[in-house]
């Protein structure tokens, strides 16, 4: 029950703090904090193959696009003397944190690839009981709102894009 309690705080306090920080990569990285703190919780209601996708598909991939997206907007940062001064590893902010999510991903697939043979969850009826068997109803039965959702991507992509070369002609 503590486990419980420390992944909820962490993820009320990250997902706080991305809405109060001023430069957005602290924010997108606090973000990502945030869906380790979702996906700790995943692990405690016996889901590690939910807690290995959340860390892999959200935390990965989506979170690396919204970087690419802030980058690309040339969105403003602020850097200090303390920065400047200071070697990148030793600095308290991203580098740290992704450290720390790259062992924290580290530990939980080992977690998850050690469980595949344990006792069955305690919640049979709650959901597909195989990777095999979630496949293989993410590409039939879902097939349509999973190609929904990468073309909404896109299209989400796209716009940034426009939006960036709109803003960048405005200047000249």
């Amino acid at each position: 029950m503590t486990l419980f309690y420390v992944f909820a705080g962490v993820a009320v306090v990250t997902s706080l703090l991305v809405i109060a920080q001023r430069n957005p990569i602290y924010s997108v990285l606090l973000l990502v904090a945030s869906f380790g703190a979702l996906s700790g919780l995943y692990v405690l209601l016996d889901a590690p193959f939910v807690a290995a996708i959340q860390i892999i598909i959200y935390a990965g991939a989506i979170m690396v696009l919204f970087l690419f997206v802030v980058m690309l907007l040339n969105a403003p940062h602020e850097d200090t003397e303390y920065d400047e001064r200071t070697h990148p590893l030793a600095r308290p902010g991203p580098t740290r944190a992704g450290s720390l999510l790259a062992v924290a991903l580290v530990v939980e697939l080992v977690w998850a690839l050690t469980r595949a043979g344990e006792a069955p969850s305690p919640f049979p009826e709650a959901g597909l009981s195989s990777i095999a068997a979630i496949g293989r109803a993410l590409f039939t039965e879902y097939a349509f709102p999973f190609e929904v959702t990468s073309i909404l991507i896109l299209v989400a992509m796209v716009g940034a894009v426009v939006l960036a070369r709109r803003d960048e002609r405005a200047r000249k």
